[in-house]
């Protein structure tokens, strides 16, 4: 009782009814009018052929008088079909015709139905209905003019009952269409609804089920399951975020704090208390950073960094920053090498946040700057190479370096954050710089891979082109 009640006060089924209502409506409007005209064109003919009918034998009267006009209604009472024809003299006698008295109904009248007796075929009389007038012949006779409408009635009354059963039949079939309908789509969101409390319940890998059919309810089954999709992923990253934060965040805040503690120890004098102090503002300075990237980080994902999109031509922020940032890398006496364009930026054209877009490339340098180095090599020439390449529709920014790389089996991980290959994380670094870029690209709607560069690592960050770079 629960279930069809909710069934009766959903809006579905009271939209199906209120459709169920005015289709049977306008179905018995168009059925009704249908009747109607079809028997008022069967009147009309009747008429029409009473007065032709009428015409015709005051026009044998006029020629031969009362013999001919006996003769003629004589002869057309005997021709088969649905004429009905008396001629009575003045006295009431009948002189000819196929009916055997004057109907009740007709004297005294200018026309109309009555009814009459007729011997059908098998010999049984039964009762009939006809429609016709009385016609006052000179000398006092009366002729009747009339036609059956027996068959024209029983048309009637069988269109009357298929009308009333069709408009019956239609509202039934409706209703359970309705109810069917109705039922469908109140199981979709009774699961829907299932699954929102499951989840509610905090088992966040629960989805909403689909049945393939790829109706509406199936789209935004699809939607609501990518959006709870991309929720899961976050709070994935911030669980991990906050069990990063403990883990990498605690060593060096308990450096710091011992570093300061020593000193105050130790004592040593202003020379030994400043060189304390610069240590600590150092350590503070990159944890600083690590939390600026947190930040950063999580507005690219929240989307909240996006509001600085404009055209532009990814070339010329690449070389903007190569230039930028050459000197330093020839101070580490490594080469940054700028690829060149083969258009010139022309095919390049994208969307974009000037800001972001440099700030990840820079941090891709800084990455490859870092890590090309093999641990113990001291003479290793890093060979940088920055370059611009369109493929499928992006523009590919490509920072390729000739180190060590990254094995494939941890490509996917590097992307997270503080994950960092080096176990002894003797160099510095917070882990985010790759998360960072990431997030850029999630951002432009593109994304962000690495690839094996042979020897070395190729991180390439796709972008999708503006319309006008993807036609040219």
């Amino acid at each position: 009782m629960t279930a069809l009640s909710n069934l009766l006060k959903s809006w579905t089924f009271r939209w199906a009814i209120l459709y169920l209502l005015i289709s049977v409506t306008a179905a018995g409007a168009v059925l009704s009018y249908l009747f109607w005209q079809t028997n008022d064109l069967l009147t009309v003919q009747i008429s029409q052929t009473l007065a032709s009918e009428e015409k015709g034998l005051r026009e044998q009267f006029q020629l031969g008088g009362i013999g001919l006009l006996r003769e003629t209604v004589r002869e057309r009472a005997r021709a088969p079909g649905n004429g009905i024809y008396l001629l009575t003299d003045a006295k009431g006698r009948k002189l000819a015709g196929n009916l055997n008295r004057m109907p009740p109904e007709l004297r005294g009248t200018r026309g109309g139905p009555f009814s009459y007796q007729r011997r059908s075929i098998g010999g049984t009389v039964e009762e009939r209905r006809g429609v016709g007038r009385p016609i006052r012949v000179q000398g006092g006779a009366v002729l009747i003019v009339a036609r059956d409408i027996q068959d024209q009635r029983d048309f009637a009354e069988t269109s009357q009952r298929i009308l009333l059963w069709g408009v019956l039949l239609i509202g039934l079939i409706g209703l359970g269409g309705g109810l069917l309908v109705s039922r469908y789509i109140f199981n979709r969101i009774d699961a829907v609804t299932a699954t929102s409390r499951t989840i509610m319940a905090g088992n966040l890998s629960e989805r909403i089920p689909e049945n393939g059919s790829g109706d509406e309810i199936d789209r935004l089954s699809s939607n609501l399951n990518a959006m709870l999709e991309r929720i899961e992923h976050l709070m994935s990253g911030m669980r991990e975020v906050s069990d990063n934060i403990a883990h990498d965040l605690k060593t060096p805040l308990n450096r710091l704090r011992n570093r300061v503690e020593g000193a105050l120890r130790e004592g040593g004098g202003e020379h030994a208390y400043r060189g304390a102090l610069e240590e600590t503002i150092d350590e503070a300075d990159a944890l600083i950073k690590t939390f600026n990237a947190l930040l950063s980080i999580a507005r690219l994902e929240a989307g909240a960094a996006g509001d600085n999109m404009v055209a532009l031509g990814v070339s010329d922020v690449v070389a903007d920053v190569v230039e930028l940032y050459e000197p330093v890398v020839e101070e580490a006496g490594h080469t940054l090498t700028l690829a060149p364009f083969p258009l010139q930026g022309s095919g390049f054209s994208i969307v974009g946040d000037r800001q972001l877009i440099g700030q990840a490339l820079t941090n891709l340098i800084d990455n490859a700057l870092k890590y090309a180095v093999r641990d113990g090599s001291t003479d290793q020439d890093v060979e940088i190479t920055v370059d611009v390449a369109r493929r499928d529709g992006h523009a590919a920014i490509v920072v390729a370096d000739n180190g060590p790389g990254i094995p494939e089996e941890d490509r996917a991980r590097v992307l997270k954050r503080f994950v960092r290959l080096e176990e002894s994380r003797s160099r510095p670094g917070s882990g985010l710089g790759l998360s960072v870029v990431s997030a850029v690209a999630r951002l432009h709607g593109g994304t962000f891979q690495l690839e094996d560069n042979e020897p070395g690592l190729r991180a390439v960050l796709l972008l999708p082109l503006s319309k006008d770079a993807n036609s040219a």
